[in-house]
């Protein structure tokens, strides 16, 4: 019999990194996650967070998860079916709710978390679930974990969306799920099409507005409010780990849809509750939010004018209209080279490698935060201009 452990001791490109002294994962960080860190004991530039509206040091939101450790404790220490749902919780909901614009939303302990207990929830034995090729990866494991049948189409490619479409037979429910923002390239869904497809052929669709959220639409509201189609769009799911500076995820939906997955999704039953902390951080951020629509619009601007000034030095991107900003680096070895040598200058960006980029189109993936300067992007942009101009790259 083969030992089941034997696959433990193959990784290819994590042993070759190693070798080469370019691992680029687990990095220690020593102080708050801000637009300035000290990583294992150095200054580095943070351009690797998704700490979108720089929330997470923001004293009232600090002061709220204090308040909230001291009153209720470190944890719930149950699921929210049993002892595990505080008033907290039922606060979070009503208010994220009433900002999205839904009837219901359901909390659940990770945004990970979140696609798997709702897709799962929603999708039954006979149904089927259309993807978007470039999705998250947590999307594609909720379909794993659902009954349902599951097809992918072509990145953003609306006439292979329609294609799919076209296997599902009639009597069958059909869920199409997309990113809002996709996490890697920064581009943005056709949600006007995905709305008008799914319309006509009696589909139901669902956004991951884990990078939406905070990032677009009015007042931050997100991939549908930035088109205009929030009644159009069935769920919405996102999470507290990005622009509201906490950890946990939601679904908002019909009071309908909600009550259902709060009773059949394994992965909200079956887990303890987020908590009180996090719960009262997302709170306050959502707080934030809403009182400082101008957040929004600081991050808008800082990450235009991050994107044209890595365009005036001759860099390479892929374009977007978001706060993620990818810049090609093609092979992995060399991405993992680059990111390493600014690392050492003193810029912290993160690796996309296969499989989240595609053979020989890596990049290296930048996020911008409301809280950046131009004068601390422009540094930035002149050390990757450094680095890149060594390798023959711009």
């Amino acid at each position: 019999m083969l030992d089941i452990f034997e696959k433990c001791t193959t990784h290819p490109l994590a042993g070759e990194a190693r070798r080469l002294g370019i691992y680029p994962y687990f990095h220690a960080l020593e102080s708050r996650q801000d637009v300035e860190v000290i990583m294992e004991g150095k200054r580095r530039i943070m351009l690797g967070s998704n700490n979108y509206l720089g929330l997470t040091v923001n004293e009232e939101v600090i002061n709220a998860g204090l308040e909230a450790l001291r009153q209720y404790g470190t944890g719930c220490s149950g699921s929210r079916f049993l002892n595990g749902t505080l008033r907290l919780h039922q606060e979070l909901e009503a208010k994220l709710a009433a900002f999205l614009r839904k009837e219901d939303v359901v909390t659940f302990s990770t945004g990970f978390q979140s696609n798997l207990g709702i897709i799962s929830a929603v999708v039954g034995r006979s149904d089927y679930v259309i993807c978007d090729r470039e999705n998250h990866a947590s999307i594609y494991d909720g379909c794993r974990l659902s009954y349902g049948t599951m097809l992918r189409y072509k990145h953003s490619d609306m006439e292979d969306l329609e294609r799919q479409l076209q296997k599902v037979p009639s009597e069958c429910g059909c869920l199409i799920v997309t990113d809002g923002v996709f996490s890697m390239g920064g581009d943005i869904a056709n949600l006007p099409e995905i709305v008008r497809l799914a319309r006509e052929y009696g589909a139901r669709v669902m956004v991951d507005d884990a990078h939406g959220l905070g990032v677009i639409g009015d007042g931050g509201r997100g991939t549908a409010s930035y088109f205009g189609l929030e009644d159009q769009v069935d769920i919405y799911m996102g999470t507290f780990s990005k622009s509201l500076a906490s950890l946990g995820g939601y679904m908002a939906a019909s009071a309908r849809v909600c009550d259902y997955v709060r009773h059949v999704s394994r992965p909200f039953i079956f887990s303890a509750s987020i908590t009180p902390v996090s719960c009262a951080t997302a709170i306050a951020a959502l707080d934030q939010l809403e009182r400082h629509p101008e957040l929004v619009d600081q991050l808008r601007h800082i990450s235009s004018f991050f994107r044209q000034s890595l365009l005036d030095r001759g860099i390479k991107i892929r374009m977007s209209d978001t706060p993620i900003i990818p810049i090609y680096t093609y092979e992995p070895i060399e991405t993992l080279t680059i990111a390493k040598e600014l690392y050492d200058e003193g810029v912290y960006v993160n690796s996309s490698l296969p499989p989240a980029a595609a053979p020989h189109e890596c990049l290296l993936r930048t996020s911008l935060m409301a809280t950046h300067t131009e004068e601390l992007v422009t540094e930035a942009a002149d050390i990757i201009q450094k680095v890149l101009e060594a390798k023959g790259l711009c």
